[in-house]
């Protein structure tokens, strides 16, 4: 069976229309009280690998019905007059999650190399014990 488009493409045009954030300057505003990092993967891979301190964790699975003030989901940080940036581990995910949310009318952007793009910069990593 043969796709109309393949998740790849999907990747390539998501990320033609939304704005990307490189890991480096990123890592850069590491400590910025107007930025907000959204991590959306799964519980697993932060148990894993570690996660970026003080992100949001929001699961790819829940985060339209999050930033959703109709939704009875709605997290209260997500209605808050800050800068979003998701990611996940390759950027990926996040591409396809920021253009999703662009179409709903929220704005935000996500970090092109990921999570393995942010440790690959030395960004800082907490993890649990």
């Amino acid at each position: 069976m043969a796709l109309k488009m393949t998740s790849a493409q999907m990747v390539a045009a998501a990320r033609a229309r939304i704005e990307e954030v490189g890991a480096a300057e990123l890592v850069a505003q590491v400590g910025n009280p107007d930025l907000v990092i959204v991590d959306i993967r799964d519980i697993r891979e932060r148990q894993k690998t570690g996660w970026i301190p003080g992100s949001v964790h929001a699961p790819r699975g829940m985060v339209e019905f999050w930033v959703d003030p109709e939704s009875p989901y709605f997290r209260e940080v997500f209605g808050q007059d800050r800068r979003f940036v998701f990611h996940c581990a390759s950027g990926w995910r996040s591409a396809l999650t920021v253009a999703t949310l662009q179409d709903m009318g929220f704005q935000a952007a996500h970090l092109r190399e990921g999570f393995t793009g942010w440790v690959e910069e030395g960004g800082p990593v907490e993890r649990s014990d």
